[in-house]
């Protein structure tokens, strides 16, 4: 008798660069609290250019987990490893966490909010009323300036695009494959081209407590974020 795992109703994916700190205490603990849901899923560890133990440390979770796996890219690009995640996926709902956060109640609003049909895409955000963002103030403020560069340029609509989301992957399938910016972009691309193309989303408000300080520093980042919103720019008001 086989003990492979059931087809799963939810694909969970979980960008990961350089987290051997935290990746097997966060993943353990995300299956031990999964158990309290009743839906099968499979947990994809979408890992990008680590150059620490990650990898292995990924392969020994998916060897003592049947519904773990991971997959590599080979190059460090978060939304590149998103991307490429949902494509993986096979559950009728997919779910995008962070290894930091992994929070299960955002799986059991988002689901509920997906199963009973009021939205096919859910944003958790942690801007909007009602949301607890607790991490450090200068994380806080460039999440501010990346909205309003995103409303300026591009005219979005909601409080948020980084973060958790959870979506009927069916639906929502057609747009990742039309998102033509990756790193730390396709994240917004992926919100915004669903908000113009029409599909039905909801924003959650979430409580953000991050495990660790970010893999990449806000400093650091701030070129690739100027350079990929020239593209979005490009992507969105000129290709459409």
């Amino acid at each position: 008798m086989s003990d492979a795992p059931p087809e799963p109703r939810v694909s969970i994916i979980i960008p990961v660069y350089n987290e051997e700190a935290i990746l097997q205490t966060a993943v353990v603990d995300l299956v031990d609290r999964l158990t309290a849901f009743d839906w099968p899923y499979e947990l994809i560890l979408s890992e990008n250019g680590s150059s620490d133990r990650t990898v292995a440390i990924g392969k020994e979770l998916s060897e003592r987990f049947p519904q773990v796996s991971i997959m590599s890219l080979g190059e460090p690009n978060y939304g590149k490893a998103l991307r490429k995640g949902i494509l993986s996926a096979r559950g009728e709902f997919v779910i995008c966490e962070e290894i930091d956060l992994c929070d299960t109640d955002f799986h059991r609003r988002a689901l509920g909010v997906l199963e009973t049909r009021e939205a096919d895409f859910v944003v958790g955000s942690k801007m909007m009323a009602g949301a607890s963002d607790e991490r450090p103030v200068f994380r806080r403020a460039g999440t501010l300036v990346l909205n309003g560069m995103l409303r300026v340029a591009v005219g979005f609509k909601g409080t948020d695009t980084h973060g958790l989301k959870a979506f009927r992957r069916a639906t929502l399938i057609p747009t990742v494959r039309q998102c033509l910016v990756d790193k730390d972009l396709f994240a917004s691309e992926f919100v915004i081209r669903a908000e113009r193309g029409g599909i039905r989303i909801r924003e959650i408000p979430v409580r953000v407590l991050e495990k660790r300080p970010p893999s990449i520093g806000l400093v650091r980042r701030v070129p690739n974020v100027l350079k990929n919103m020239a593209k979005l720019f490009v992507a969105i008001r000129v290709k459409g």
